[in-house]
């Protein structure tokens, strides 16, 4: 769901081209698979259309992409244990809630076992996390916002 907010946030703001995103598991349990019923179902009742399929986290994903957030702190140690196995052991990765006023190092919680409620509180999270973001990418990247 991260992955579909953002990238619909770049795609409104005319940075597709220049800003990159991609969503990957750091186990191998939904290689291929479609995503979750009820994401999708939230995601397009907020006008956000997703099409993606499980990927597990690669060793070039510490190469290619210039930030790697997790969404809760199990993701986040094991990225941490990923990342030095990669040529990248510098690399800094963050929590994607780090990005909203106010939740620095909390969590986004896992809504699969919730209801449609839990999917929703879980998009207004990402939502806030992602505006956050992309000020963040404002100020530490101007030249890609500057036209």
């Amino acid at each position: 769901m991260a992955e579909g907010i953002f990238s619909a946030k770049i795609k409104g703001l005319g940075l597709e081209k220049a800003i990159q995103s991609d969503s990957a598991g750091t186990s191998d349990y939904h290689i291929g698979e479609l995503m979750d019923e009820r994401t999708l179902r939230c995601a397009q009742r907020n006008g956000v259309g997703i099409q993606h399929r499980g990927r597990q986290v690669h060793l070039t994903d510490f190469r290619d992409f210039t930030y790697i957030i997790a969404m809760d702190s199990s993701n986040h140690q094991n990225l941490e244990q990923l990342k030095l196995q990669s040529r990248f052991p510098n690399k800094e990765i963050f929590l994607m809630r780090d990005f909203a006023a106010g939740d620095t190092g909390l969590s986004v919680p896992d809504p699969y076992y919730g209801g449609e409620e839990d999917f929703e509180k879980v998009y207004q999270i990402l939502d806030a996390a992602l505006d956050g973001l992309i000020n963040h990418l404002r100020v530490a990247h101007p030249q890609i916002f500057a036209g």
